[in-house]
């Protein structure tokens, strides 16, 4: 895959464990690293080693042997599916715990708790990125943060526009929904063409959120969410086409963290690394539900 996707797949670790080498198999599901006669930590070519071995088996252990299914990744050590699949709903079970917090407690304090966890989000974001090995703890501490900061933010933007964090909950599963099936089809790839279109898009979002932020901060605009509402194209707020375009670049981050995933498996990465992909993924559907409940509030305020 082109570098130019989710940061988190495609720092030096772990792109590095994708070219790990697979473990290899050997006849009948076993692996022989040692057999008798052979000096400790010897290792053996996989069919001297069968042979060396069974030479001392009886017929019985011989026919369990045969029985035994083909040693999987499970077995080995190695990333699969099933390993990213309840690493992720872990982390996500963490963060709507976390937005569970924000949601209930006294307004003051879910103002308070969704300004640490927005900047406590953000640190652990970085640390989790650069980070040589992957740390439970800390991937899950900031999926605990990220559910602080979107459940203020729920709170605040559904307070104003009644049914917009449902919608945009719903919105943010369809729209995971869709990526997967389409990814799993074939139907969309990460090709390099739209990668290096991606790369150029995030970039000009960037500088857009970027300039938009410290025109609001400094009061160059008192709109509630700044450029995107105060200028118009033809009747419809700025905001409505800037959030179309977040929303698909979130996406297609999704497309990308599903490919680097696939590699991943393929390869043979350590299982440990499934909880860098969770990482990964969490991220990138925290940003998808940022951008989908702030288009829906634009949608809302303009009606």
């Amino acid at each position: 895959m082109a570098l130019g996707g989710n940061p988190i797949f495609n720092g030096k670790n772990f792109r590095g464990a994708k070219q790990a080498p697979p473990v290899p198999q050997y006849p009948y599901g076993q692996q022989f690293n040692q057999v008798p006669g052979r000096a400790p930590g010897q290792v053996m070519d996989g069919q001297a080693a069968w042979a060396a071995q069974q030479q001392n088996m009886t017929n019985e252990q011989l026919q369990q042997m045969y029985n035994q299914p083909a040693a999987g990744p499970a077995d080995t050590g190695r990333m699969t599916y099933d390993d990213v699949i309840m690493k992720t709903v872990a982390c996500l079970v963490v963060l709507v715990l976390g937005a569970a917090v924000t949601l209930f407690v006294a307004p003051a304090l879910s103002t308070m708790l969704m300004i640490v966890g927005a900047l406590g989000g953000f640190v652990l974001a970085l640390v989790n990125t650069f980070k040589k090995q992957p740390s439970p703890a800390l991937i899950l501490a900031y999926a605990g943060l990220e559910g602080l900061f979107l459940g203020g933010l729920t709170r605040f933007l559904d307070a104003m526009y009644p049914g917009v964090g449902l919608q945009a909950v719903i919105g943010t599963l369809a729209v995971f929904g869709v990526t997967l099936l389409l990814f799993k089809n074939g139907k969309v790839r990460a090709t390099p063409k739209l990668v290096r279109f991606f790369m150029i898009a995030t970039i000009g979002y960037a500088v857009f959120a970027v300039i938009n932020l410290v025109m609001m901060w400094t009061g160059a605009v008192d709109e509630p969410f700044g450029l995107r509402t105060s200028i118009t194209i033809a009747g419809i707020p700025l905001g409505v086409f800037i959030g179309i375009l977040a929303i698909g670049l979130a996406a297609f981050s999704l497309i990308m963290d599903f490919t680097s995933i696939e590699e991943g498996v393929r390869a043979g990465a350590p299982e440990r690394y499934s909880w860098t992909a969770a990482f990964g993924l969490t991220v990138t559907l925290v940003w998808l539900y940022v951008e989908i409940i702030r288009l829906l509030a634009i949608l809302r305020g303009d009606d």
